[in-house]
C-alpha cells in the first residue's frame, strides 16, 4: 500500500507541475526581495517581499500556484492553510488546466453578474472547507 500511495503522490506533483512552476518563479520574487520561504505539509510557502506589499495593497492574504502558496505573511499563510490547501487539491485534479479553467471560471462569474472571485466555483470550494473546519472545531 505505501508504494501505490507514493506512486499516487508523485503522480500528482507531475501533473500539477506546470501550475508549481509558475508558484516557484512567483516565490522567488518574494525571496529576491526579502522573504522568506517554509514548507508544511508537501507545500513551499514564500512570504513577505514584494507579496508583503502586493497583498497588502490588493487585500488577499495568500494565493496558490500548484504546490506553492505566496502569502503576505506567515501569520496570513497560518490562517489561510486549510482554505489555500483546498486549491492545491484542486491543481492536482486539475493539473495543467487549473489556472485557465480558474480564470474562465471567474470571468464566467462576472458575466452573469455574479462577484468574479467569490462565485467562482474554485473559490466557494475552499470556503465551504473552511466553514466545515470552522463547524467541526465549535
Amino acid at each position: 500500500m505505501p508504494l501505490r500511495r507514493t506512486t499516487v503522490r508523485v503522480l500528482a506533483y507531475a501533473w500539477a507541475a506546470p501550475t508549481t512552476f509558475v508558484g516557484l518563479a512567483a516565490g522567488a520574487i518574494s525571496l529576491v526581495t526579502g522573504g522568506h520561504a517554509q514548507i508544511r505539509r508537501g507545500v513551499v510557502e514564500f512570504h513577505g517581499g514584494f507579496w508583503r506589499w502586493y497583498f497588502t495593497r490588493t487585500g488577499f492574504a495568500a494565493m496558490t500556484l500548484g504546490h506553492a502558496i505566496v502569502g503576505r505573511d506567515a501569520n496570513c499563510l497560518d490562517s489561510a492553510r486549510d482554505h489555500e490547501h483546498v486549491h492545491v487539491r484542486q491543481v492536482e485534479r486539475w493539473g495543467p488546466f487549473f489556472l485557465p479553467a480558474y480564470l474562465l471560471a471567474s470571468a464566467w462569474a462576472g458575466l452573469c453578474g455574479l462577484r468574479p472571485y467569490r462565485d467562482n466555483p474554485f473559490e466557494v470550494e475552499a470556503y465551504d472547507e473552511d466553514d466545515r473546519r470552522r463547524r467541526a472545531r465549535s
